[in-house]
């Protein structure tokens, strides 16, 4: 699946401003299909599945930019899927220890694992795929998770990428875990990294959107999705069409001024919020069907 980067600069004369143009303008790209983004000094970057992208939808959301006095200027390419990967095996991840329980590495750029304190440690392998728990979404999940029973539960897995969280989820007791993803490259690479961490026979990986749900069988004990918020409220409603009656909803993906919308959704699907993290203005909740 061949993927689209979009690189935005800001002009503005209060630098204050930066922050929150980059806030508001990832929100109005990711209303356009925009899947992720990463700062620069003066804007920031973001990647698009080429058949999504829209010309005149995104100048529609510069041209109604809310903040006055700024000014954007963006340049748009196709990433080669060889310079894109070259680029993930080339840079790496630190490893990433999230509270104290879970240590997350790179596989190509660690040596000893076996030496890292923690109890469980995920090595991802990441090939063209988000996931790698170098982002606040993905920490926060996983935090969330190690605060759940999850031995002996089935987890689904919405937009999987690199497979991390349904790992977390095998690693942490969960009996077997199905993931979905809409790019080949991450549907491979979470069965990959699933292998690699031990629990390939009890992960099972989908190529596709949320319709591949209708020919999965069974319920759900945990639902994640680290997706952004337009998809998260499509989607919503399948999600819940294949929770068990007392299973948890974990979303994240979305700024926390966004909550409120999702939260109403998930209200006129009978669930009600029973926990939240913010870091860095993203925001992670837990959902719960009404009792």
């Amino acid at each position: 699946m061949k993927y689209l980067l979009t690189d935005f600069h800001f002009t503005c004369k209060d630098e204050e401003l930066l922050q929150p143009c980059r806030e508001l303008l990832a929100d109005g790209c990711g209303e356009c299909g925009y899947e992720s983004f990463e700062d620069t000094e003066d804007g920031i970057i973001g990647y698009i599945q080429q058949d999504m992208y829209s010309e005149m939808a995104l100048r529609e959301v510069i041209e109604n930019f809310p903040i006055e006095g700024v000014t954007i200027i963006y340049s748009t390419e196709e990433i080669p899927d060889q310079d894109w990967n070259a680029a993930w095996e080339a840079e790496g991840f630190e490893p990433i220890n999230v509270s104290g329980r879970v240590t997350i590495y790179d596989v190509r750029h660690t040596e000893d694992p076996d030496a890292f304190s923690t109890p469980i440690n995920i090595g991802i392998c990441a090939s063209n795929a988000f996931g790698t728990g170098t982002h606040e979404t993905t920490r926060m999940i996983v935090a969330t998770l190690l605060q759940l029973p999850l031995e002996g539960k089935r987890i689904l897995d919405c937009g999987c990428g690199t497979g991390i969280l349904a790992i977390t989820a095998l690693k942490c007791g969960a009996r077997e875990a199905v993931g979905y993803d809409i790019d080949e490259w991450s549907s491979e690479n979470a069965k990959h990294n699933g292998e690699l961490n031990g629990v390939g026979e009890q992960l099972d990986v989908l190529l596709g959107n949320s319709s591949v749900l209708s020919h999965v069988d069974g319920l759900f004990d945990v639902v994640l999705a680290n997706i952004n918020r337009n998809i998260l409220l499509e989607d919503m409603e399948h999600f819940v069409s294949v929770m068990a009656s007392d299973a948890t909803l974990i979303l994240s993906g979305f700024y926390e001024e966004d909550a409120p919308l999702l939260i109403e959704k998930a209200a006129s699907l009978g669930l009600h919020e029973v926990d939240r993290k913010t870091d860095n203005n993203w925001c992670c909740v837990k959902l719960r069907g009404e009792s």
